[in-house]
């Protein structure tokens, strides 16, 4: 079966949620692991429009929290896929929380999130190549080798010797 190529832009999307009482914690913030969980949903989103498959979750990474997140404010998740590989995919995301009343809207976090293509098997299938277009696009594409490599290293999948990507960054040839 030949997999289609796609663009960048076909797996981008929006997610929107509104921070609740049950959603915080005692400071009234929103608690780490319910955004994480949005996140999670919102990044699995974006995988399957690239993939037109089911996906797992594989790897979650660089999540950097920014600022606390208010109960009542408006919580906006942008992911899209940046790389396809042979099987997996990784996911940018970027969250805004915007306080309505206020108008006042602030970048809060942002995570790389990594997707296996299953069959219902569970099997892993293979994945459409991406695409980039823009030059934020092609930024994120070519970063997207370096941080995988840094991801095998860390999870014991690949010696530090075999991260060529990550050598480049330190080592001149």
């Amino acid at each position: 079966m030949s997999l289609k190529k796609k663009f960048a832009r076909e797996s981008f999307t929006i997610m929107n949620e509104l921070v609740l009482p049950n959603d915080t914690n005692t400071l009234n913030n929103l608690m780490g692991g319910r955004l994480l969980h949005w996140m999670d949903i919102a990044a699995a989103i974006s995988a399957q429009k690239h993939c037109n498959r089911i996906v797992v979750t594989a790897s979650v990474d660089n999540v950097s929290f920014k600022q606390p997140i208010k109960l009542g404010d408006v919580i906006t998740i942008e992911a899209k896929v940046t790389r396809a590989f042979n099987t997996s995919v990784e996911v940018r995301l970027d969250v805004w929380a915007e306080n309505i009343p206020s108008g006042a809207r602030q970048k809060s976090n942002e995570a790389y999130y990594t997707f296996v293509a299953v069959d219902q098997s569970a099997r892993t299938i293979p994945v459409p190549e991406l695409i980039p277009e823009t030059p934020e696009e092609i930024d994120l594409f070519d970063g997207a080798l370096r941080r995988r490599q840094l991801r095998l290293v860390l999870g014991g999948k690949m010696s530090p010797d075999e991260a060529s990507e990550l050598k480049a960054l330190f080592f001149k040839a």
